[in-house]
């Protein structure tokens, strides 16, 4: 049984879809005027792991993330770099797209832009003035927070708590200081739409709205995105969609944690502002995912250099299990240990999916994965024969399987992890290892043990085994920059 942590509830609630086996699943974007951050990777990896595991469990998903695409901070941006706004919204999907194929992020359903709904925002905006929800002053259309009852229901906050901490502008034009908007008058200069109500651009909140209504249909299941989005975003999109249809919007709401860098949070002002390009540049895009695995979504997780590396040293052993497993050599006085081996799968197979039962706890799942390394490592050392090792490559097969499907990690085999961190070249070091193999049937072991060591130096372990040199590399880092 999957159980949900849902927000709207404040509550674990068993997932029960509104529609047979159908999944609809919305989940908030960027606003694309710069480069990803890693909030926007957490957010990417969270609610990419609940899609995996929701197809994993046979459910029928339909995933949409859009891309808000008109917005101040993009027009800002726009003017200073004296470039047109689409120019600049274009070139940030493009390296958003970059960023999240990089982390294995399955690309979504559909990828709606504000812009391509102008039409319909026109028109909820429309239907929210006649039912006495929405005013509009002066070309600008305000959403009349208090006329909607249930307004605070998502965030847990009620009106007059809102009013006491609110920082909102004041503007006399408006009936209450907690009134939004929902389309907005444009200025001189400013991109525009022809509206009943003169030239404007839509508010924020509006476009989930629409854009999720009409590729989704409401009520739909999930609607997801990070905690800060609670107030006043998703709050403000209940009310809109709510008054609007008179029915449910979402049935499950989904917040992952914020993240902080080296405990405090992450703030480009405090100048620990990290992208994900920045970290992919010194470390493997596996390594990043990993590390926002080692969390469960619904807590903050702490950003640091060091619990990269201490990500990187955890994919390092489950590559070097998956090696060590490929060269296995199998003992002729080995003994059968099949049923035990099944055991061993079965047991992981339950934990993992245990762990994802509850609320997608991806950090226990991990656990179980390391679980059944050390148990089959066990195994192995106590020396097996070759039906057993053979039962063993099958079983660890269907475990990468299951891991990769659901958390996205464990992409490459082991010889091409080890070959990607490589300092030099591959070809630089076969020629290495070819020279201190010949140093040693000539018995030249100063000259083999002085190559060993300068490729150690390097962070490349060279391991003799009956089958020739093997190599491991180890990448060393000198930190974020």
């Amino acid at each position: 049984m999957l159980i949900i942590f849902n927000t709207l509830t404040g509550k674990k609630e068993e997932f029960i879809p509104l529609q047979d086996n159908k999944v609809r699943m919305y989940v908030c974007g960027v606003t694309v005027y710069d480069y990803c951050h890693i909030g926007h990777a957490r957010s990417s990896v969270v609610f990419d792991i609940i899609r995996r595991y929701l197809i994993y469990k046979e459910y029928d998903v339909t995933f949409v993330k859009n891309f808000t695409d008109i917005d101040d901070k993009i027009i800002k941006r726009s003017n200073e770099e004296n470039i047109h706004w689409k120019e600049l919204t274009e070139k940030f999907i493009k390296e958003h797209d970059y960023d999240m194929e990089k982390l294995n992020i399955m690309p979504p359903d559909f990828t709606p832009k504000a812009t391509e709904f102008i039409d319909e925002m026109i028109k909820l905006c429309e239907k929210l003035i006649e039912k006495g929800y929405a005013y509009v002053v002066d070309g600008d259309v305000y959403y009349r927070v208090e006329k909607f009852k249930d307004y605070g229901k998502l965030s847990k906050r009620n009106l007059d708590e809102l009013l006491a901490g609110a920082r909102v502008e004041v503007d006399e034009r408006k009936e209450n200081p907690l009134d939004f908007a929902l389309w907005k008058k444009s200025k001189e200069n400013e991109p525009y739409w022809e509206s009943p109500w003169g030239k404007g651009r839509p508010g924020w909140h509006i476009e989930c709205s629409v854009m999720s209504a009409k590729l989704l249909g409401i009520p739909f299941d999930i609607h997801g995105g990070g905690k800060d989005l609670i107030f006043p975003h998703h709050e403000n999109e209940i009310a809109q969609s709510e008054a609007a249809e008179e029915k449910m919007f979402a049935k499950y709401w989904i917040h992952n944690g914020f993240v902080n860098i080296n405990k405090e949070k992450m703030s480009k002002s405090l100048g620990n502002f990290f992208t994900i390009r920045e970290i992919i540049k010194e470390f493997d895009p596996e390594v990043l995912r990993f590390f926002l695995l080692t969390t469960h979504y619904r807590s903050p997780i702490d950003f640091s250099f060091d619990h990269l590396v201490e990500a990187e040293q955890s994919l390092n052993r489950i590559y070097t299990f998956l090696d060590d497993l490929e060269h296995y050599v199998v003992s002729k006085k080995g003994k059968n240990y099949l049923e035990e081996a099944n055991k061993i799968f079965e047991n992981f197979k339950k934990e993992f999916e245990t762990s994802m039962d509850d609320d997608f706890n991806s950090a226990k799942a991990l656990a179980a994965i390391f679980d059944y390394i050390k148990e089959i490592n066990r195994l192995l050392n106590q020396k097996v024969v070759k039906e057993t090792y053979e039962e063993i490559l099958k079983l660890t097969n269907n475990f990468k399987k299951i891991v990769n499907q659901v958390l996205g990690i464990i992409n490459k085999t082991p010889k091409e992890w080890f070959a990607s961190n490589l300092p030099i070249s591959e070809s630089e070091l076969i020629k290495k290892i070819e020279e201190r193999t010949n140093a040693r049937k000539n018995k030249n072991f100063e000259l083999a043990d002085k190559i060993r060591d300068e490729l150690e130096s390097l962070g490349i372990e060279l391991l003799d085994t009956p089958t020739g040199t093997r190599y491991r590399a180890i990448k060393k880092h000198e930190g974020l920059k």
